[in-house]
C-alpha cells in the first residue's frame, strides 16, 4: 500500500487562511478529498495522512468527519492546545475518534524556544499514554532547541516534517547536515521527504538540486524512518504531484523493492499505525 504521510484540505476562508499570502493565488481556494482522490488515483497512491493546517479544535473534527466519508483518509494529525492545563481532559475526549493518530503545532511561527516550554512539555508528556503521535514542524534554524526538546522524551514517536526545511534555494547544507545527523540519533524520531520544493526557488529548481539533501536523510535516518509525503495542495507553489513522487523514485532507482515499499508506504502505516 502507497501512503502519502502528509497532505493538507481545507474550506478557504480569507481570514482564518492569513498565512495564504498574495503570492499564492493557487492556494486562495477549497482544496478537499475531491479534489486530491484522481491526484493520488492517477499516482496509485492508495491513502493519505491528513494534517492539521489551523490551530483549532474545529480543525480537528473537520478532519475526522471528511475522513467518515472518504476512506482514502487513513489517519489525522490534528491539533489541541497542547499548553491547556486540561490538556488530559481533551485528550481523552478525542481519544474517542481512532482516525485521530497524532497531533501538530505550527511550532515554525513560534520563538524559538517554544518547544522547550513547561507547559507545552506537560501536553507533550500527556500523549505516551494515549499512543499519539507528534509531527515537528520547524524551520531549519530551529533544530538546536528542537534536538534537546526530542532527548527528554525519549519513548514518544516523533517526526520531522519536511526534513526541517532546509534552506535548498541557498544550497546552504553544513549545518542542517549536522542537526539533522544528530536527530536521527533518537531512534524514535522519523523524518518525511516532503515539503521540499517550496524551499527553494518556487517553479525554478532541478532535482539535482534536492539530491544533496535527501542524500543526508537517507543516510542519516536509514530505510525503516524516512516517509513519504506530498505536502498536498501546497506544493503546487512550485511544482505538481507526479513531479515529487517521481522525482523521489528516480532517487531510490537502485534501492530493493523491499526498500521502496518501506519509503512510500510501510514506515508510515507503522509510526501512525494506520
Amino acid at each position: 500500500m502507497i501512503i502519502d504521510s502528509h497532505v493538507h484540505f481545507w474550506k478557504y476562508d480569507k481570514k482564518r487562511d492569513s498565512w495564504i499570502t498574495d503570492n499564492m493565488k493557487i492556494l486562495k481556494q477549497d482544496y478537499l478529498p475531491a479534489h486530491l482522490v484522481p491526484v493520488m488515483k492517477r499516482n496509485e497512491v492508495d491513502g493519505c495522512v491528513a494534517v492539521q493546517v489551523d490551530q483549532s479544535e474545529l480543525e480537528t473534527h473537520f478532519m475526522v468527519e471528511l475522513a467518515k466519508t472518504h476512506h482514502e483518509i487513513k489517519g489525522v494529525v490534528g491539533w489541541i492546545d497542547l499548553q491547556n492545563k486540561n490538556i488530559e481532559e481533551r485528550l481523552q475526549y478525542f481519544s474517542q475518534y481512532k482516525i485521530i493518530k497524532g497531533w501538530r503545532h505550527i511550532a515554525q511561527s513560534e520563538p524559538d524556544d517554544f518547544l522547550l516550554r513547561e507547559n507545552f512539555q506537560r501536553g507533550i508528556r500527556a500523549l505516551a499514554s494515549y499512543g499519539f503521535t507528534y509531527d515537528i514542524l520547524i524551520y531549519h534554524n530551529q533544530l538546536k532547541p528542537a534536538l534537546s526538546f526530542v532527548s527528554g522524551f525519549p519513548e514518544q514517536k516523533f517526526v520531522v516534517d519536511h526534513c526541517a526545511k532546509p534552506d535548498i534555494g541557498n544550497k546552504k547544507i553544513e549545518e542542517w547536515k549536522k542537526l539533522m545527523t544528530e536527530m536521527a540519533r533518537y531512534p524514535n524520531v522519523y523524518c518525511k521527504l516532503s515539503g521540499l520544493f517550496t524551499e527553494t526557488k518556487w517553479k525554478d529548481w532541478s532535482a539535482r538540486d534536492f539530491y544533496p539533501y535527501f542524500d543526508v536523510v537517507f543516510e542519516a535516518f536509514g530505510k525503516n524512518r524516512l516517509l513519504f509525503g506530498s505536502d498536498w495542495p501546497v506544493i503546487l507553489l512550485s511544482g505538481i504531484y507526479v513531479q515529487w513522487k517521481s522525482l523521489l523514485e528516480k532517487y531510490m532507482e537502485n534501492f530493493s523493492e523491499e526498500d521502496r515499499l518501506k519509503i512510500f508506504g510501510e514506515n508510515a502505516i507503522k509510526f501512525y499505525k494506520l
